[in-house]
């Protein structure tokens, strides 16, 4: 199986000129998802915790809510390629096959049609402006390579409290969402009413769709979210905050549920 980091061999430029050095990089590398005979989509992501990526990937694309829907999530070496076998519960609906490569920087690229499954109720917990303010922080603080690379992306589900227990990372963003989100999901923790989804980088419509179908109550995110993210999250009544600072940040929805 392939690996998170990768040493490649760069030139460094200071004021004392250029010099060689090795230094890690972060993989990209596909994983292919199979249902039977079916390759449903190729995923370009970083290597690691590719069980929980796929599981993160049908809560949105095929609206499993719960462990029992999901019958396998086999990791096997194909054809020098990572393959996720997947079987799915007869009456859970099959996800479209996509058909092409899905990029890194793409959450719902080709997707045929996509489900949220059944929405309920969220937490009306209050999020703290310091616990808000800390969480990007506690974040940081969980990702390993990252620390290395410089180059991933990291999402976690926190408590409104302030506790991360699950950090992943992932060269994708909508990646390192789901492969929490399937730790969650293959864990029976979701719908997760009362978590908060921290992402180390912007927030976009997909990201919103994949926090309302694990029922996440709200987002905190490091930079800003697309205009169509603040749409979604006011629709479906969960807090977002972004540009996340010490000294300040925004709130872009559910204001009535952060407290000053």
């Amino acid at each position: 199986m392939s690996q998170m980091t990768a040493r490649r061999r760069v030139h460094r430029v200071n004021a004392g000129g250029m010099t060689g050095r090795a230094d890690d990089l972060v993989v990209e590398a596909p994983l292919e998802l199979h249902l039977g005979d079916t390759t449903l989509a190729v995923l370009m992501r970083t290597p690691g915790h590719d069980t929980e990526l796929a599981a993160g990937w049908l809560l949105v694309e095929s609206g499993v809510e719960a462990p029992a829907d999901v019958t396998q999530l086999r990791g096997c070496w194909k054809n020098d390629v990572d393959v996720i076998e997947i079987a799915l519960a007869p009456h859970t609906t099959p996800p479209r096959p996509r058909s092409f490569v899905t990029g890194a920087a793409c959450g719902v690229c080709s997707a045929d049609q996509l489900t949220l499954g059944a929405v309920g109720p969220r937490s009306a917990q209050v999020l703290d402006v310091d616990v808000a303010r800390d969480l990007p922080d506690t974040l940081r603080e969980q990702q390993r390579a990252f620390e290395r690379t410089g180059g991933l992306h990291a999402a976690g589900l926190a408590t409104y409290d302030g506790r991360i227990d699950v950090v992943r990372e992932d060269v994708g963003r909508h990646n390192a969402v789901d492969k929490v989100l399937g730790r969650a999901l293959m864990d029976g923790l979701l719908p997760a009413r009362d978590r908060l989804l921290v992402v180390s980088g912007r927030v976009s419509f997909e990201i919103v769709q994949k926090a309302v179908a694990a029922g996440v109550s709200g987002i905190v995110a490091v930079s800003a979210p697309s205009s169509m993210a603040v749409d979604l999250c006011e629709e479906y009544g969960l807090v977002l905050v972004g540009m996340m600072r010490r000294d300040h940040f925004n709130v872009y929805a559910g204001a009535e549920r952060v407290r000053a």
